[in-house]
């Protein structure tokens, strides 16, 4: 699935960071990710002791769905 930078999504699951599961943050990419991240797109603003992760597309939801 494609998102957009600052588009808030849910973490369904986080092999990066589990702690992030089931929080709410928001898409950092402003393109579709590549390479460097291995595909995965990061998010951040899931909490304050929870640092940006990275999710594949599978591992998301928008949210508010």
């Amino acid at each position: 699935m494609q998102y957009t930078a600052g588009q808030h999504v849910v973490v369904v699951s986080c092999e990066d960071d589990p702690r992030a599961v089931g929080r709410t943050g928001r898409i950092v990419d402003e393109v579709p990710p590549g390479p460097r991240t291995g595909g995965r797109w990061t998010v951040q603003g899931l909490g304050l002791l929870i640092g940006p992760v990275l999710c594949d597309g599978h591992e998301l939801r928008p949210a508010g769905r």
